[in-house]
């Protein structure tokens, strides 16, 4: 087994921004589902993380929706002059800390375990691993800065014993980037993601109203896909949620197994409130 190191460590708080000020979206490659003919061997594979996805454009750092991430400027001269495809991360299971973090100065406390994983490098013109070898050479060489593992396996039963190993220890799943790929932006099939079970998001279009235990109590929400599709998706709240449920118009995550024929997502659960950053 082959191993490369690559991440990167860093503290920031979201700017605010009015919509109107917000320039093009990061142009940014998205993962799809992993394809189970590929052959292991063709893959990178490192932890997928729970956090906020970030595009460092060697000046500013900006979220996946366009809004500016204001860095400390102690900070932002350690990060390279070049462009950086990476995800602010806080550790396993601690995605709402990172959220927390978003919402405070530069100088708070909750930055503290706040960083910035990089896991690509968008404007190198060459090949993903030609890419990492460039992060591990080219990456300043800071507190602030972290390599985050990618490895290579030859089999697919090796592959589900480290997709396993990751979930049992309060990981994701893992993601796979082809050894030959170029950075593509949109969503492409060289870049997968590999899970347990899936995970989605729709946005709240009503609360339906609970029974029995629930009475008085969001029953369900009806939430909508990004394409049209709407479903309940029941369960998965705690009681402070039924209590406090996500404000109709917000975005949800998700998690399900497969589609229904109707094509919703199938045993679809509650898994938080995703704030848009």
């Amino acid at each position: 087994m082959r191993t490369l190191y690559l991440s990167l460590c860093c503290t920031a708080m979201l700017a605010t921004v009015p919509a109107f000020g917000l320039e093009t979206l990061p142009q940014l490659q998205l993962a799809n589902s992993y394809q189970q003919q590929d052959a292991v061997a063709d893959f990178w594979i490192s932890e997928k993380l729970d956090g906020v996805r970030a595009f460092w454009d060697g000046h500013q750092l900006r979220s996946r929706s366009g809004q500016w991430i204001k860095l400390p400027e102690p900070l932002r001269k350690q990060l390279p002059a070049f462009a950086l495809d990476a995800e602010l991360w806080a550790g396993r299971g601690q995605f709402q800390q990172v959220m927390q973090a978003l919402q405070h100065s530069s100088t708070d406390v909750h930055w503290q375990t706040i960083r910035l994983m990089v896991f690509d490098a968008p404007e190198h013109p060459g090949t993903f691993t030609e890419r990492l070898q460039f992060l591990q050479q080219q990456l300043p060489d800071s507190t602030f800065l972290q390599l985050v593992p990618q490895q290579q396996l030859q089999s697919k039963a090796e592959l589900e014993q480290l997709l396993k190993q990751v979930v049992s220890e309060g990981g994701e799943g893992l993601m796979l980037h082809h050894v030959k790929a170029l950075y593509q932006s949109g969503r492409v099939g060289h870049l997968q993601k590999l899970k347990l079970v899936e995970d989605a998001e729709a946005r709240v279009v009503a609360h339906l109203p609970g029974k029995g235990q629930f009475s008085g109590m969001l029953g369900a929400l009806l939430v909508e896909l990004p394409d049209g599709r709407r479903f309940k998706l029941g369960s998965g709240f705690s009681l402070d949620e039924r209590q406090n449920p996500p404000p109709i118009g917000r975005l949800v995550t998700f998690q399900y197994r497969g589609l229904t024929h109707k094509g919703t997502p199938r045993f679809a659960v509650f898994v938080r409130e995703r704030p848009e950053p």
